[in-house]
This record gives C-alpha cells, sequence and structure tokens, in this order.
C-alpha cells in the first residue's frame, strides 16, 4: 500500500514526470505473492489498481541504487543495516523521516478497518515525507 500511495502522492505533487521513483522490496516477501485481498479492496477505494501488485525481496541492487530507504518498523531498518552493510546512511524508519515516529505494524491477516486505517495512517507520513523532499 505504500508503494502504491507514494505513487498517486508523487504524481499528484510533482506530476508524471517527477524525477522521484517509489518501489517496495520486502525482506521477508514471498516474490511473486500477490497484495492482499484487503489491501486490494483499500486501495481499490482510492482509485489504485493493486491487482497486479507482486511482491518482491529487497536485493543489494536494490539497496546500491536506492538514495532513500523507508522501513516501516525500527526492526526493518535494524535488518536492512544488518544485511547491507554501509546502508545505515540512507536507511530510515518512515515514521521517524515524517516527523511522527513509532512503527507502522503490518496489517496482514487483521480487519478491512485495520488496512484503511493503516492506509490513512501511511498517507499522511507519506506527504509529510514529500514535504520533506520537495
Amino acid at each position: 500500500m505504500a508503494e502504491a500511495l507514494a505513487g498517486k502522492l508523487l504524481e499528484e505533487r510533482f506530476g508524471p514526470n517527477s524525477k522521484i521513483s517509489v518501489n517496495s522490496a520486502g525482506l521477508a516477501a514471498f516474490p511473486g505473492d500477490a497484495a492482499a485481498p484487503f489491501a486490494i479492496q483499500v486501495m481499490a477505494g482510492e482509485g489504485i489498481n493493486l491487482a497486479d501488485h507482486r511482491a518482491t525481496l529487497l536485493t543489494e541492487e536494490n539497496v546500491r541504487e536506492a538514495d532513500l530507504i523507508l522501513t516501516m518498523t525500527r526492526a526493518h531498518s535494524e535488518q536492512v543495516n544488518s544485511l547491507f552493510p554501509g546502508s545505515d546512511e540512507k536507511v530510515f524508519l518512515l515514521a521517524d523521516f515524517a516527523g511522527h515516529g513509532g512503527d507502522v505494524p503490518d496489517p496482514i491477516g487483521q480487519t478491512l478497518e485495520t488496512y484503511l486505517q493503516c492506509a490513512r495512517k501511511l498517507e499522511e507520513m507519506i506527504i509529510r515525507v514529500l514535504d520533506k523532499l520537495g
């Protein structure tokens, strides 16, 4: 959801030719898995189609090419830094970078309402990040 929301908000703010790109990759993702049904439903309500989204694993190449890596939890940040030494200068907790503080818990397996709350929280933080970036 974060990647999809960020892409939409980037385009709204900077237009379709923005120099900023957003990609999502997981530390424990099962490559090729579809988005959760509630994530698809919540994003559809935002006018975003997640039906074709497929999970990917974070790779050394992703980390090397990224200028900024925002994670959902502090544990994710620590794991990225551990797996990819030297990445700590570009790895931040999304909420910290947004000036919000705290983890964004994964809503997987939770209710539709939990997904809606997560999407609202993500949108608020992504807007703050975009304010900092440009």
